[in-house]
């Protein structure tokens, strides 16, 4: 273990690993114990060795001694330890947050005094009005934890925040390490991957943990914050906003592009779960909260309204209220919150009493809100009723908004299929807003694909019919290119809903570097169209277009793709100022670099000016989602730096600078994004590319993983070329290889573009002035800054002495050569830049979490390595 390791979490992986030892032994043996600690010495001693290659060889031995069930239980017993050391990593961020306190320069705190200091009063209150902040939870067919295993985990976590007590009596003590050592041993004998691929419902309730465990409990805490540095400590009375930044959205059950498993069907059950798990944590909320309300009616006399509430309650609940009437005569207020707790029980279940929507609700909680305050009772008023205040308006009856992605040509497809063959844009927008009655298709001459995306379509109207309008609308179109695309989608819900009982918004989704380069112009004609114009405008003008990182990152090089991002960001900021649209971005971001990863409000930060304007909406992806949302503590810290970084994105100072820095280094990005993309391309549109890739990463064997629902590649067919992949196996299989290649390459030779293939190394005068130009590029441009510290993280967590091996399982090819070049350049140029002797040297908690679990990742990668070559050579049963 790294020397510098806090002495808590050296403590906390102590005690867990031993407990995991203790296990292993116990339950399979002394010799699995002592193969796992066999292979474990031999990588932490080939670490220190720093020899490369040659160091490998000794635990490259060890591994390849193993049969197949002894290595896979190797490897589960690696999975377990990684888990467990997750687990006190995060413990020992949640320390370091509590010695920093809760005032640091990303709080939420920080960002309202930042953006109050530059904003006069209406421009402040104008931003606060309307800030909102959006993550989009989205299924990942890389994320393997069943929610098991994350119970589990917070089981354990639970148990060691119980033994960090000091005053914990000695049997308590015992009992609870007994009971950690029970939790460890649930753990180890829990299938870490499920035998079936899961469905996408099986995907939604995965998610419902996460809103179970901490969503639903944290999102009124950074409202409560928020509100605190609002009001600036004046008072108890929530002072600052109407309505609440957060809100959540979900692609779990609505994102059918390219995964046939989701059907109109799954979407409309999708929201009903959603809706199912926000009614039983309301009706929770209310009950516990109404204990804290039984104020005697003499001191707090009930309002007329809220006497009001009772009386039509009592009517529809008679023997709830006479039950109530005995064993609470004199505390009307708890009597009104227990009474909202049956009415959200018979809206969930159907029953008399229900109430008509999350309008009732709220109306019902200001109403007892307003009896309190009358009564003099400010805090009972705007304490935890507050919080279930805020609760219901982040999320309606809905839990999330539903979101609906598909593929553009599927929905060609459908219009010509449907008999509308419209001949150009101006004939489909009349057909997409028409007023009066649309003829829809007769669904007998229809395939099965078209007649489910218009089920699809009439889904979306039930859920709103019976959820409200934000519990499903936005329908989000993949590989958007023109209008057409847009429009289609607006003509199928006319003909699938002909009464107009839908609504829907249409949202773009910009992957390619061309689409990304003509978004301007495609939106230009879109709004030009009079029916998109008229209903532009009793939309309030609002237009959301999404922009892709993966597809983007895939097509041209992680360096070209950030770069045609932010000159996207700012041309469509600058449209939509011209043509006074109220624009959302929504970025597609995934947790790997080469899928636009890294530290959200970092890049948010990093943004083109004028493009966040106070409204920030981005994916959380499987994996970073759990990652983010497993813990109430990080959870909070997460989206309080997400409300943060919306508020100073949004300050003129922000846009200045980064107005400043584009018009300063705007020609050298775009040298560095050309070079940079002409080397990505000469390597992945080489002719032995994809064969390399296919033997060299585990991809092929991914996709037979049971991990998520959606297939590895669309429509199933061999890989012909890095178009047919998907962008997240992709990223996946390179992290597998520990080549990390979509995270860096290319990279080196933008770089090089500025300070010449060998300047910093070098020393001669005109790479000399090339670094001195990265690092000012570095220091005034955030966008910069942040790029490059995702490309050093992407670096520090490749291991190319790994790589080789995984290399070795194709015949040599000079495309591995290339790679490792590319992968020189790039780390040599960037430390020249950042001025480090090792990726993340000024991060160095981070690195050190890095150090800590390379020689456990190293026995994992050389277990899988051997499998791989046994498969290459036909040697073993796939």
């Amino acid at each position: 273990m790294p020397t510098d390791v806090p002495a808590a979490f050296r403590r906390d992986v102590r005690l867990l690993s031993t407990a995991l030892g203790r296990v292993l032994e116990e339950t399979d043996g002394p010799e699995l114990l002592a193969d796992v600690e066999r292979l474990r010495r031999a990588t932490i001693a080939a670490r220190r060795a720093n020899a490369g290659l040659a160091a490998l060889d000794a635990p490259v031995t060890i591994a390849g001694s193993f049969e197949p069930q002894r290595a896979e239980q190797v490897a589960r017993a690696f999975t377990c330890f990684f888990q467990l050391v997750n687990l006190a990593e995060e413990r020992q961020r949640i320390r370091s947050l509590r010695e920093r306190g809760p005032d640091v320069a990303d709080s939420v705190a920080a960002g309202v005094r930042e953006a109050r200091a530059q904003l006069d009063p209406a421009g402040f209150d104008e931003l606060v009005a309307g800030l909102r902040v959006t993550p989009v939870l989205t299924a990942h067919p890389t994320e393997a934890r069943r929610r098991a295993t994350l119970e589990t985990l917070w089981r354990i976590s639970a148990l060691l925040d119980r033994l960090d007590d000091p005053h914990l009596l000695t049997g308590e003590r015992n009992d609870d390490e007994g009971r950690l050592l029970e939790e460890i041993e649930s753990l180890w004998r829990t299938d870490p991957v499920r035998r079936h691929r899961p469905e996408p419902l099986d995907e939604v309730r995965a998610a419902m943990a996460l809103f179970d465990q901490t969503i639903f409990r944290v999102a009124p805490l950074v409202c409560r914050s928020l509100d605190r540095s609002l009001a600036q400590g004046s008072g108890e009375r929530p002072a600052a906003f109407a309505d609440p930044p957060l809100r959540w959205s979900s692609w779990i059950g609505g994102d059918r592009d390219g995964n046939p498993h989701v059907t109109s069907a799954t979407t409309a059950a999708a929201a009903a779960i959603g809706s199912e798990h926000l009614l039983l944590g309301f009706e929770a909320a209310a009950r516990r909260i109404s204990r804290s309300l039984a104020v005697s009616d003499r001191d707090a006399p009930p309002s007329a309204g809220l006497q009001a509430c009772l009386r039509r309650d009592e009517r529809v609940f008679p023997r709830v209220a006479a039950r109530l009437a005995r064993t609470l005569p004199d505390a009307p207020h708890r009597r009104a919150l227990v009474m909202a707790a049956e009415r959200l029980a018979a809206t969930r279940t159907g029953g008399p009493g229900a109430f008509g929507g999350p309008a009732e609700f709220l109306d019902d909680l200001r109403t007892l809100q307003g009896s309190l305050a009358a009564a003099g009772l400010q805090r009972l008023a705007y304490g935890e009723l507050q919080h279930l205040v805020w609760q219901a308006q982040i999320f309606g009856f809905h839990l999330v908004s539903l979101e609906v992605r598909q593929h553009a040509d599927l929905h060609a497809d459908a219009l010509r299929e449907s008999g509308h063959h419209p001949a150009d844009d101006g004939a489909l927008d009349h057909l997409a807003f028409a007023k009066g009655r649309a003829s829809g298709p007769s669904s007998e001459r229809l395939s099965a694909a078209t007649r489910e995306v218009l089920a699809t379509l009439r889904a979306m109207r039930d859920i709103q019919a019976r959820f409200g309008p934000e519990a499903s609308g936005r329908y989000v179109v993949s590989f958007t290119r023109s209008p057409a695309d847009v429009l289609a989608v607006h003509a199928l819900g006319r003909l699938a809903c002909p009464e107009g009982d839908l609504s829907l918004n249409v949202v773009p989704l910009l992957e390619s570097r061309q689409d990304l380069d003509g978004g301007t112009a495609m939106l230009d004609q879109l709004i030009a169209l009079p029916g998109f114009a008229a209903h532009l405008k009793k939309d309030g003008r609002r237009i959301e277009v999404m922009l892709g990182y993966s597809d983007s990152a895939k097509e041209i090089g992680v360096l070209g793709a950030n770069i045609a991002l932010f000159r996207a960001q700012g041309d469509l900021a600058a449209w939509a100022a011209r043509n006074d649209v109220v624009l959302t971005l929504f970025h597609g971001r995934g947790g790997a670099l080469g899928r636009g990863g890294g530290p959200t409000n970092r890049a948010i930060l990093g943004q083109a000016p004028g493009s966040v304007a106070g409204r920030v909406k981005v994916t959380e992806q499987g994996e970073v989602a759990f990652a983010r949302y497993g813990n109430q503590r990080i959870a909070a810290r997460h989206l309080e730096q997400l409300t943060n970084a919306a508020l100073v994105a949004s300050t003129p100072a922000h846009d200045r600078a980064a107005a400043d820095a584009w018009h300063r280094f705007g020609d050298d990005a775009r040298r560095m994004a050309e070079a940079s993309e002409l080397a990505y391309r000469e390597l992945v549109e080489h002719p032995g590319f994809v064969e390399l890739f296919l033997r060299i990463t585990p991809i092929e064997e991914i996709g037979a993983l049971t991990l998520g629902s959606r297939p590895a590649r669309r429509g199933g067919a061999a890989a012909r070329s890095a178009e047919d992949l998907r962008a997240i196996p992709w990223v996946f299989a390179w992290g597998q290889s520990r080549i990390n290649l979509p995270g860096w390459f290319g990279v080196g030779s933008g770089l090089a573009a500025i300070a010449g293939p060998r300047g910093a190394a070098a020393g001669t005068a005109a790479g000399t002035a090339g670094i001195k130009r990265l690092r000012a590029m570095r220091a005034r441009w955030p966008f910069f800054a942040s790029f490059l510290e995702n490309v050093e993280l992407s670096l520090a967590k490749a291991d190319m002495a790994i790589g080789e091996r995984y290399a070795a399982l194709a015949p040599p090819s000079p495309l591995w050569e290339r790679i490792t070049a590319e992968f020189e350049l790039t780390r040599s140029l960037t430390l020249a830049v950042t001025g480090g002797q090792t990726p993340l040297a000024d991060r160095p908690a981070l690195r050190r979490a890095i150090d800590l679990r390379n020689p456990y990742v190293d026995a994992l990668s050389l277990l899988q390595v051997g499998c791989l070559a046994e498969l290459r050579a036909g040697a073993a049963d796939p």
